[in-house]
């Protein structure tokens, strides 16, 4: 049976390829593992999270017009130890959380951070 068997990437298409780049590294710890420019011609760059197998792939391509994110429509979650820690991380950085943290009662929480695009960012701290 001819079934999709696994998530490979999730792709997101951006004004400025390095400053959102710089923003998934340096907020996120994200690193970026391949860099190339599609037969279209549009920049692609692959960052992946250091305990996922699946990449995040960050499209420019000012040909196809300006990108317009509108508010809500979609998110990237990733797990943080501390949400505690990781806004003290984000201070450091300049940034804060855009929504959050909330913690729930039985532990864990999550926050939200805006990317540069207007994407939305969630953080999410697991129950221990």
């Amino acid at each position: 049976m001819a079934l999709a068997k696994k998530l490979l990437h999730t792709r997101y298409r951006v004004n400025d390829l390095e400053k959102t780049l710089t923003f998934y590294k340096d907020a996120l710890g994200l690193e970026e593992v391949r860099r190339h420019k599609s037969p279209r011609g549009s920049e692609l760059a692959f960052l992946k999270a250091p305990e996922s197998e699946e990449t995040i792939e960050i499209c420019h391509y000012p040909s196809s017009g300006p990108v317009e994110v509108q508010e809500d429509l979609t998110h990237l979650a990733f797990e943080v130890d501390s949400l505690e820690e990781f806004g003290k991380h984000l201070a450091l950085l300049g940034m804060e959380y855009s929504d959050g943290p909330t913690m729930k009662e039985t532990g864990g929480g999550f926050a939200f951070i805006d990317a540069p695009e207007g994407y939305e960012i969630e953080l999410i701290e697991i129950a221990k």
